[in-house]
């Protein structure tokens, strides 16, 4: 049973990893031992990609539960249930040595099958992918609008540098002609590695865009959301609860859910997470409460 328990958790962990999501706060009370995503209070998706990020305004200091460090806190809350266990003698040691390192070598075998997909190859390329990963945390770039722009690159052999990057102009701002050649180098690495794969581009772009979401729940679209809803109209929560619903579907009229968050989002001061994240599910547990059955009707994301 722990040990399944264990795999769960670590699958839960790496699918996280894979959408940016960030959960915020997860203390031993706030896991499952089904392997699901329980307690939506503070968390959060990833604009700009940083490791550090929290949406936990109380995490700031420490940054305790960030998005780089979920797999990890993912092992010690395991640990935690294994000393439970054992102090009630329904485990000895070596099972919980044996768990816990098949926890760490499920998830990792998890988060390179899902990053491998995330990028359409055929096997897992830890340069490549690790060589991204930095690349965007040094340019801040959107962790969701670029990777659902990786599928829009062309493997047509000696391309022009612009015309390389240009899926990737929407996410790569105000970069300087060094960070440029950086885009410039690895774009060219990974469009070697998916021709000598031989998937036509659009085969491969279908099944980039069915693992890479267009539409996530950002802090901004909930707090445009729950605004209206204060008002009472809660066109906007219905509206939002659509379109999340289909997050890897393009979605014809609904750009406007999958662009860049507005500057007034990352303004000091700002709304910045979880609070407004949960005053949304809020919102959308009164308007699914209709008065005459007073049936509440569960959201899950």
């Amino acid at each position: 049973w722990f040990s399944e328990v264990a795999e769960r958790t670590a699958v839960l962990i790496a699918k996280w990893q894979g959408v940016g999501f960030t959960h915020g706060v997860l203390n031993t009370d706030n896991m499952s031992v089904l392997g699901l995503t329980i307690d939506y209070g503070p968390f959060g998706f990833l604009d700009a990609f940083d490791p550090k990020f929290t949406p936990n305004t109380t995490d700031l200091p420490g940054r305790r539960y960030c998005f780089a460090n979920q797999p990890d806190v993912g092992m010690w809350n395991l640990a935690q249930l294994a000393s439970t266990l054992s102090t009630a003698n329904l485990i000895n040691d070596e099972e919980v040595k044996y768990v816990m390192a098949k926890y760490a070598s499920r998830f990792m075998d998890e988060y390179q099958s899902v990053m491998t997909k995330k990028l359409g190859l055929e096997k897992y390329n830890k340069d490549l992918i690790s060589t991204l990963l930095t690349n965007m945390a040094i340019d801040k770039v959107d962790y969701t609008i670029c990777f659902r722009a990786l599928s829009n690159i062309k493997t047509t052999p000696d391309l022009p540098d612009d015309e390389l990057l240009s899926p990737l102009k929407p996410v790569l701002l105000d970069i300087s002609k060094e960070r440029k050649k950086a885009w410039i180098d690895w774009s060219q690495q990974y469009t070697h590695e998916l021709a000598s794969s031989g998937i036509p581009d659009k085969e491969r772009k279908i099944s980039m865009d069915y693992v890479n979401p267009k539409f996530v729940l950002r802090n901004y679209i909930c707090q445009s959301a729950i605004d209206a809803a204060e008002q009472g109209d809660y066109t906007e929560v219905r509206r939002v609860l659509e379109v999340m619903q289909n997050p890897f579907d393009e979605q014809p009229g609904m750009e406007k859910y999958a662009r860049l968050p507005p500057a007034w989002a990352y303004r000091p001061g700002a709304p910045s997470g979880g609070s407004d994240l949960k005053a949304f599910l809020n919102a959308l547990t009164i308007w699914t409460w209709p008065s005459t059955h007073r049936t509440a009707y569960s959201c899950t994301l």
